[in-house]
Formats: C-alpha cells, structure tokens, sequence
C-alpha cells in the first residue's frame, strides 16, 4: 500500500512540473512579442509558433521554433532568419530563409524567400528588421501553445490541473495533520502506560520490602526467645548446683563430729 501511495505520489509530482514548464512556455510564447514590435528572449532565445507552410519541409505550420539573438555582419545566404516586416497590410514578425545579401555605402539589405514559396518576399529587409537566426524546432508544439491560447485550452490543460493539484495539496494537508494528531495520541496513551507500569512495580518493590522487614522481626523476635531460654536453663542450672553444694556441706559437717 506504502508502494502504490508512493508511486502515485510520483506520477503527480511528474504531471504537475510538466504542466508547470509547459505553462511557463507558454506564457513566455504568448508574451514574447511586445506591443512595441520588440520581442523578449530568455539568454537569448526566443520561442515563437509558426502559422504558415511557407518553410515546409524545413518546418511546418503547427511547429514551434525557437530563434536566437544574432550577429547580423556574420549571416550568410542560407541562414534562417526571423524579421520584421509587413504582410497583408500589417506589421508581423516572418521566418525565411536568406537567398541574397547587398551592400550599398556599407548598409547590407537582406532578399529572403520560403522554402515553399515559388518567388523572394516582396519586402527587402535591413540589419535592423532582423531579430534572431533560427536554431531549432519542436514538431506540434505550436498546436500546443494555440491550444492554449484558448480560452478553453487555457482552462482545461492549465488552470484545471493546477486546481486539482491544490485540492490534492490541501487533502494531502489534512490527512497529514491528522496523522499527526493520531500519532500523538497514541504516543500519549502510550506515555500514560509506562506511567501506570512503573507505578505498580513501585508498589511491589515496596510491598516486597515490608515482607523482608516482618520476616527480619520475626526472627529476631525467635532469637530474643531462644536468648531469654537459655537463660532461663542457665539461671535454673546455676540455682540447683548452688542447692547440690550446699548439701553436701551440711553432710560434711556430720561426719566431723
């Protein structure tokens, strides 16, 4: 029983830190872009879902990549990057891929295209719209993260499991604590019974004292007795050969005359 308590106990423990991280990456996902255009990164990098096959087969739509802070004097053709740029009319962040680099008077602009994409991007990119080179992918994962940028996504693989873990916690509190008080009782009770033992044998060490202090009397009181007879036959020896020797004087006293 010990076992299967223990191994659940495990099995929660697990569930629980990977909804914590995937929790955490979420949060970090959804808040990675900023109203400001800028997005954060953590030591550099910065996870981000891909919402288009324009890179299929090197990534796919559903896919999570993470980017990197770079170097842009040091980027290649060939090299994925993450910029910004305007599709449909609106500012957004794009993951392509480098097909040609120009310089004029010492500013480099970058021509980048889709792996899945017949011809280049319209937009021609600047050191300054780059944000980071890409690094790796997790295959899904962005499903993941849309998922749980749902209302209901949130509710059901975050703030549900979070609320059963807590309701676990404060069970587990309350079986613990009365445990707790279950097993000072018993120490108590316990506590009490060695109080009652050491009582009594204290009370037949005494009661064995007092019979060896009679059975002491009573001998004592036997000797005083045999004392008091052999006096007595002494006294009566001494009175009859006092008696013996004055007879024999009396007949003495005859003979002379």
């Amino acid at each position: 029983m010990q076992t299967v308590k223990k191994v659940g106990s495990i099995v929660i423990s697990v569930v629980m830190w990977i909804i914590i991280l995937v929790a955490a990456l979420y949060a970090f996902t959804t808040l990675a872009t900023k109203d400001d255009g800028s997005v954060s990164n953590l030591g550099g990098f910065t996870p981000m879902t891909v919402q288009s096959d324009s890179m299929s087969p090197t990534f796919d739509q559903g896919d999570l990549i993470v980017i990197k802070t770079c170097d842009t004097s040091k980027l290649q053709v060939g090299d994925i990057v993450t910029f910004h740029t305007i599709i449909d009319n609106q500012y957004a962040l794009n993951t392509h891929r480098i097909e040609s680099i120009d310089e004029l008077n010492g500013i480099r602009s970058f021509t980048t295209k889709g792996d899945n994409n017949d011809v280049a991007d319209t937009h021609i990119i600047s050191d300054g719209d780059i944000v980071g080179q890409y690094v790796f992918k997790i295959p899904g994962m962005g499903k993941v993260m849309d998922f749980l940028s749902s209302t209901w996504g949130f509710l059901i693989v975050i703030v549900l499991p979070m609320l059963l873990f807590f309701i676990y916690q404060v069970y587990h509190l309350v079986i613990v604590g009365m445990n707790l008080k279950r097993a000072m009782a018993e120490e108590d009770r316990m506590a009490r019974a060695a109080a009652i033992v050491d009582g009594e044998g204290s009370d037949a060490e005494a009661g064995s004292d007092v019979e060896r202090a009679e059975a002491a009397r009573a001998d004592a009181e036997a000797k005083l007795a045999e004392a008091r007879r052999l006096k007595a036959e002494a006294e009566a020896a001494l009175a009859a050969s006092g008696k013996a020797g004055d007879a024999a004087g009396g007949r003495d006293s005859k003979d002379d005359k």
